[in-house]
């Protein structure tokens, strides 16, 4: 059942990819005498009326939220795809179509116990901002408070579960395909993404995302105010409904109304690589779905220029030895010391124990070294990302499925810096940081940081030592009687082989002379 369900899903991309004329956008990027003669033929002598832009929308729109949320990410990359088409995904951000206000007033109702008009004192039937996989209406509580209330779209688990099924069906036949479709790790990939979908269907999930970041940002953080994230309002939330601080901002997109309001555009790109590595090196959480529909620029006079943050249905998390090994890496390449980025591949098992440090070192180099020095606009990141990509071939090179959401979350990041301040120096700016953060880290301050943490559970052992110690000491010494003791079962376990043998040839032979007397 499960697999005509994802056979059935898999006809209709096909069907809505005919009836937007997506074929014809993808042959007609192809320069190859036979793209050409398929695009005569699929055209039947005609020409979509529609924009391919247009088309390229609707039909991501009418595929579902996975397929929303891939316009979303490549809406990004004005580097990677051309203007047309990324003006019309830039759509995907917060104008995808909404569901029905009514339906939505149900929603409410069956979550929290009452219709929206008696929980509130105002609220707004139309929906301000509609996503793939929820939408927003603005309201005001009874105690005076604006809010804005996250209403998940109904239905969505068995959509999302459809496209997931088909998505591992092709991650399986794109891992039989060979090496290298081992090597990507596809379905471990496509595990992770399923993981983050899913979480972000629960919406008390992203609540307590967004309490995390509101903590990690807020006033006894000593960030200075930097990321503005708003207040949980817990007694109006549940796995359907969030309600949260309504925000006041100019989406970040909007660059011509911050530089009218007096937002210093340069400073604002700076900070925003800031954040990003502050919440991926210091935290070791992140806000893993940075685009434009998601972050605002406070316009108010108290907080003029500070980003604002919003939708927290997908972070992301490292690991103590994920955030060292990244960290080193990225100095490494700032520092352009391409023979300790081969090193820490090798370390990190990423590449098999006999790779040639050199070979490997010098590999690194042609892909980075001619992209150093330059301003923003001349770095496409997807294309550094593409040759690493091809050179790693060469060393086997394994995918780690635990950063994939990094990777996505830095071309955001990429993305959103372009369109800020194309001349900004991404490697100047990301390199003092991150000097910092090793020093912290791996300095005296770092040594008392760790000790400070550690000394909670110090002050418990310590006061036991001593008789631990002591009672260890007078404990006798029965290594020897073990070794003993296991030397005798080991030979009472060979005896018993041995007896089984001689027990299987008997029965054997036994076998061999009734089927000889039979025979006979």
């Amino acid at each position: 059942m499960n697999a005509m369900l994802t056979f059935l899903r898999f006809v209709r991309i096909v069907f809505v990819a005919l009836r937007y004329g997506l074929d014809e956008l993808v042959l007609s990027s192809l320069k190859h005498p036979l793209a050409a003669l398929l695009l005569r033929v699929v055209r039947f002598g005609t020409r979509p009326r529609t924009p391919r832009g247009v088309r390229l929308r609707r039909a991501l729109e009418s595929l579902g939220p996975i397929f929303v949320k891939f316009g979303q990410v490549l809406s990004t990359r004005r580097d990677l795809i051309p203007a047309d088409i990324a003006n019309e995904l830039a759509l995907l951000q917060d104008r995808v179509p909404p569901f029905p206000s009514k339906q939505a007033a149900e929603c409410i109702e069956t979550a929290l116990g009452a219709p929206p008009a008696t929980l509130f004192k105002h609220f707004e039937v139309d929906p301000v901002a509609s996503a793939s996989i929820a939408q927003v209406h603005f309201a005001v509580l009874h105690d005076g408070r604006e809010v804005a209330v996250k209403v998940l779209r109904p239905g969505m688990l068995g959509i999302i579960e459809k496209d997931m099924a088909l998505l591992r069906m092709l991650a399986g036949v794109i891992e039989r395909l060979g090496p290298d479709g081992r090597r990507l790790k596809p379905r471990e990939v496509v595990a992770e993404f399923d993981k983050y979908l899913h979480d972000e269907l629960d919406l008390v999930r992203e609540a307590s995302n967004c309490s995390q970041l509101r903590r990690n940002f807020g006033p006894d953080s000593g960030r200075g105010g930097v990321l503005i994230v708003p207040e949980v309002i817990w007694e109006f939330t549940t796995s359907t409904i969030f309600t949260m601080e309504r925000m006041y901002g100019i989406p970040v997109g909007q660059v011509e109304r911050m530089r009218a309001a007096g937002i210093d555009i340069p400073k604002l790109a700076r900070t925003g690589v800031e954040i990003f590595f502050t919440q991926v090196f210091s935290d070791g959480f992140f806000h893993a779905d940075m685009h434009p529909g998601n972050i605002y620029v406070s316009d108010r006079p108290q907080t003029l220029g500070h980003y604002i943050a919003l939708d927290f249905g997908i972070v992301g998390s490292l690991s103590e030895f994920d955030k060292n090994y990244l960290a080193q890496n990225f100095l490494a390449f700032f520092r352009r010391d391409y023979r300790r980025v081969a090193q820490l591949h090798i370390e990190s098992g990423w590449v098999p124990a006999d790779t040639r440090e050199e070979e490997l070192e010098g590999a690194v180099r042609a892909v980075c070294e001619p992209y150093f020095d330059r301003p923003l606009s001349e770095i496409s990141l997807g294309q550094v990302l593409l040759r690493l990509f091809q050179t790693s071939r060469r060393f086997n090179v394994e995918i780690q499925p635990q950063l994939v959401l990094l990777q996505k979350t830095l071309l955001n990041v990429e993305g959103l810096g372009r369109e800020l301040d194309p001349n900004l120096d991404l490697w100047k700016t990301a390199k003092p940081y991150l000097e910092r953060w090793m020093r912290e880290r791996m300095g005296l301050a770092g040594l008392r940081q760790q000790l400070e943490k550690e000394a909670a559970q110090w002050s418990q052992m310590l006061p036991a030592l001593p008789r631990l110690l002591h009672e260890r000491l007078s404990r006798p010494n029965v290594e020897p009687a073990v070794l003993v003791e296991l030397g005798r079962l080991r030979k009472a376990r060979e005896h018993g082989n041995r007896l089984l043998m001689v027990i299987a040839a008997v029965l054997a032979v036994g076998v061999a002379l009734v089927i000889w007397f039979n025979v006979r």
